[in-house]
């Protein structure tokens, strides 16, 4: 077994502990990163690329709790559970559920709200040292609403986040085909996030940003930890073939995270979303920005050489296979829109560690700072990579 020794040991190589090793290096630490799988190509890769700092609503909101099992029993809906997995779920729903009354809900939106305030900046900012810049696009993104009751519907909404301060215009049906001539008439009208920004390729981002932490001298191991012990002076992580020893630990393993948590006597209603999502390679992209279809629930996502769909929730572990049925429903959906789009170039399935009140677990463990936890990021952990990572900083720092 190889023995590696070094000031702080980062578990988890997705977008989260790629940035948080690339900051932790900056800051002059010796940093090793271990990743069983290369780097970013789990949810990092198969997201739908945006900096959504808009997107302060929790998934739990008052208006999920009142449809929830009509949602989830429904396999073609937009948020919907495997059923083998509903024991499993169980506890991890029951809290859902709690966190999703009206007075968690607010609570919920503020905490998120905050950290996502200066999120889009952070990336510009890190996207800029990495030399990634030329990876983005600041075209805004838009949200479509197929009839006029579900615009109506919306407004709650539009306050909630004109009350924090996050930029939104909306649009008339008119409006809405200036900005995007390609999509077919909507009879509701359009949301539009002006400073919305968003990555063309986030699989390259996540390349460029590994070779970024190489670079920086950050130590990459290819292996799985499966052990975490605390000892009297570090941390020590076993894998299959190495024995780590560090100074302090980050858990950053997305939805792996649990388990490593439990190890510590920590018990953390972290549960597992399956996202899904389909490429279609084409010259031409039918949108110019990230559009969501909000009563369909996914995103058509313009990347280079080729149009992305992507979203939807299934709660359902990470043990099953993928879901075909997810797809196929991903699929109709996309061609109610576009319908002369071909067969698929390629699918995807992957995990987005989620917690029940939609807001990630960044802080130090409980039984001290020689243990850091970074996951639970949900359908935000690209946009937060960046502040996870100043935050896990400062953490270690204090």
């Amino acid at each position: 077994m190889n023995k590696l020794t070094t000031d702080i040991a980062v578990i988890g190589g997705g977008v989260i502990g790629v940035a948080t090793a690339l900051r932790l290096r900056a800051d002059g630490r010796d940093v090793v990163l271990i990743e069983p799988n290369k780097p970013g190509s789990g949810a990092s890769y198969g997201n739908a690329g945006t900096i959504a700092d808009y997107a302060i609503i929790p998934v739990g909101t008052p208006a999920v709790l009142k449809n929830l099992a009509a949602l989830l029993l429904n396999s073609d809906s937009p948020l919907s559970i495997r059923k083998a997995a509903l024991p499993t779920l169980f506890p991890w729903l029951v809290r859902f559920a709690y966190e999703s009354l009206p007075h968690r809900y607010r609570d919920n939106t503020s905490r998120i709200a905050d950290l996502l305030s200066d999120a889009s900046s952070e990336w510009l900012e890190l996207a800029a040292e990495i030399g990634a810049s030329d990876l983005l696009s600041a075209k805004g993104c838009l949200y479509l609403y197929q009839t006029p009751e579900a615009f109506k519907a919306a407004a709650s909404d539009v306050e909630l986040r004109r009350n924090y301060g996050i930029g939104q215009q909306l649009l008339t049906p008119e409006e809405v085909q200036s900005l995007e001539p390609r999509l077919p008439q909507v009879h509701g009208g359009g949301l539009f996030f002006p400073k919305a920004i968003n990555f063309t390729d986030p699989g390259q981002v996540m390349s460029v940003m590994e070779a970024a932490a190489r670079q920086a001298g950050v130590e990459f191991v290819r292996d799985s930890v499966t052990t975490i012990l605390r000892q009297r002076n570090g941390v020590r992580m076993l894998a299959s073939a190495h024995s780590i020893h560090a100074r302090a630990a980050v858990i950053a393993a997305g939805a792996h995270s649990r388990g490593l948590a439990l190890q510590l006597g920590e018990r953390v209603l972290l549960d597992t979303e399956r996202g899904y999502h389909l490429e279609f390679d084409m010259e031409t992209l039918p949108v110019e920005r990230p559009v969501c279809p909000t009563h369909h629930g996914f995103y058509f996502c313009p990347m280079r050489g080729r149009l992305r769909v992507a979203g939807t929730v299934e709660l359902g572990g990470i043990t099953a296979p993928s879901n075909p049925r997810r797809l196929q429903v991903l699929l109709a959906n996309a061609r109610r829109i576009f319908p002369t789009l071909g067969e698929p170039s390629r699918s995807w399935m992957g995990f987005r560690p989620s917690m029940p009140d939609s807001v990630p677990v960044i802080r130090p463990s409980k039984g001290g700072r020689d243990v850091v936890f970074a996951f639970g990021h949900g359908h935000i952990g690209l946009t937060l990579a960046p502040r996870t990572a100043r935050m896990v900083s400062s953490i270690l720092a204090a």
